[in-house]
């Protein structure tokens, strides 16, 4: 199975620090304006998932959802969540490192889109 989301091993070293601080976590990725189309880190259970989102995959151990309208714009596209300097403005946990996740894309082959992972939907 070919996955959706990746992650670098920069982002995944932030994570696994996040991770150590404060537990569980989740990413979403809603699709708003400004920041809120980044991907966002929070403590897992803090960000309410509705029926509106789907679970696209996991990285670094945590699940990473989507807003239905925003996968629709990304569903022919892998994405690697990576880590960059520089203050979002989001509620995301790794704003106060001085850090932000930011995604980087690339379109899926026609043979790739045939192996997908399935997503999963809430309801």
């Amino acid at each position: 199975m070919i996955k959706r989301v990746l992650v670098t091993p920069a982002a995944a070293e932030i994570i696994d620090q996040l991770r150590e601080k404060n537990g569980e976590l989740m990413f979403h990725q809603s699709g708003g304006c400004c920041d809120g189309s980044q991907p966002m880190c929070f403590v897992k259970g803090e960000f309410r998932i509705g029926g509106s989102d789907v679970r696209i995959g996991e990285i670094a151990g945590c699940s990473f959802f989507m807003h239905e309208n925003q996968f629709e714009y990304w569903k022919h596209t892998q994405l690697t969540i990576d880590i960059t300097p520089g203050r979002g403005s989001s509620f995301s946990l790794e704003i106060p490192l001085g850090l932000r996740f930011i995604v980087h894309s690339r379109v899926f082959t026609d043979q790739e889109m045939e192996a997908l992972e399935p997503v999963e939907t809430f309801e």
